[in-house]
């Protein structure tokens, strides 16, 4: 009985970076369109102008970056970066927040 392995090495990422004009409405329509399109392709959104897609095999990760080079709107720009799943597992992500002041103690009003 063979078992079929998923290997680290073949499972690719495509990451899709982009910076798209909003200045007119026109604009704002198309960037809007733009990123419904990705979500609607099983893209999810990283960070506002940066969605992420798994996908089981190059091949498959071919297919749709053609789908993604089809619905590039005329104005902006648009990168597509391929990770496999072992280089994308070693992403390293840092949030930080910003520290906020704990409130001074409230003041208890008697109002009778």
């Amino acid at each position: 009985m063979s078992f079929l392995r998923f290997s680290e090495y073949k499972i690719m990422w495509i990451i899709v970076f982009f910076d798209l004009p909003t200045e007119s409405k026109a604009q704002r329509k198309a960037a809007a369109d733009f990123r419904k399109c990705l979500v609607g392709d099983g893209f999810t959104m990283f960070q506002y102008s940066i969605y992420v897609r798994h996908t089981p095999s190059r091949e498959n990760m071919l297919v749709h970056e053609n789908r993604i080079s089809k619905i590039i709107p005329v104005e902006g720009k648009v990168c597509i970066m391929h990770l496999t799943d072992k280089q994308f597992s070693e992403m390293k992500i840092y949030e930080r927040h910003k520290k906020v002041k704990p409130l001074t103690d409230a003041i208890q009003l008697e109002l009778f």
